[in-house]
């Protein structure tokens, strides 16, 4: 639910909130990341991080999140495999091979962290090629793409940099258009929309110090296709059944270029190899 009313500049003080925010979701990552193990269940994975967070005083984002037709109903989303994104944490036990996608958001002090990881399950040799370049794809589109920017610039060099490195390194994988990053601060989701190729209205909005957005690519193994579970209302799997892969981090458009707000201690970095 985009909020267009939102203030978009953010104040110095604003900024240091934001930070905070992003710190702490950043924290919640690096705490939940050695549980991500085969035999664990997804539904187990949300209880924990549900009550770390309660246990710092902070609020999950995503409990009760209001749908189209459901609230959501966990503290964070869980993406297996060929589920694109707001998959439900639930009994599924991870396996070797699998490949998941955690995706975080904290509330702190009524402002917004959100960042997210895809994780693979097992050994490296227990993961099929697909699988693994889709993960790849994804976590370096998210980095290209940070670094392609600068103060001023327009929202769509971030999809113009997606699809020219997909395109080129490898070929027919399909860039998600539906879901895109957004901006946030004191609202979950607010403007501007942050979609990972290039639109007419991202050609249009500008990233100028003080905005605070998500980038979020995912990158599918075929289709950009996709379905929405009716059991669920949020679900969203591949038509194809192909994996697919996401990578997100928030980032504050600076005087001096952008800032990745939710840098983990423990997680991957730029140049790591799946």
């Amino acid at each position: 639910m985009l909020q267009r009313n939102s203030r978009l500049r953010l104040a110095e003080k604003e900024r240091n909130l934001m930070r905070a925010a992003c710190r702490f979701n950043a924290e919640v990552m690096d705490f939940i990341r050695p549980h991500v193990l085969p035999g664990v269940k997804t539904a187990d994975l949300d209880r924990m991080i549900h009550q770390y967070t309660l246990d710092h005083g902070h609020v999950p984002a995503c409990l009760g999140y209001p749908g189209e037709k459901f609230a959501f109903p966990k503290s964070c989303c869980i993406s297996v495999n060929d589920v694109i994104c707001h998959g439900i944490p639930g009994a599924y036990e991870l396996k070797p091979g699998d490949i998941v996608n955690v995706d975080l958001t904290s509330i702190v002090d009524g402002w917004h962290g959100d960042q997210s990881e895809t994780f693979i399950i097992g050994e490296p040799e227990d993961v099929d090629d697909l699988a693994r370049a889709v993960t790849q794809c994804a976590f370096d589109c998210l980095h290209i793409s940070i670094q392609a920017l600068e103060p001023g610039c327009r929202v769509s060099a971030i999809g113009e940099v997606i699809v020219d490195h997909v395109r080129k390194t490898y070929g027919d994988f399909g860039i998600v258009e539906k879901y895109v990053g957004h901006g946030i601060g004191a609202d979950f989701h607010q403007a501007p929309n942050v979609p990972h190729v290039p639109s007419a209205q991202a050609r249009r909005d500008r990233l100028h110090p003080g905005i605070c957005f998500t980038i979020e690519p995912m990158i599918n193994g075929g289709t950009i296709k996709s379905e929405i579970d009716s059991r669920d209302g949020w679900t969203v799997r591949t038509k194809d059944g192909k994996p697919s892969a996401q990578f997100e981090h928030t980032i504050l458009m600076t005087e001096d270029g952008p800032e990745i707000m939710t840098l983990t201690e423990n997680g991957p970095q730029y140049g790591h190899k799946f």
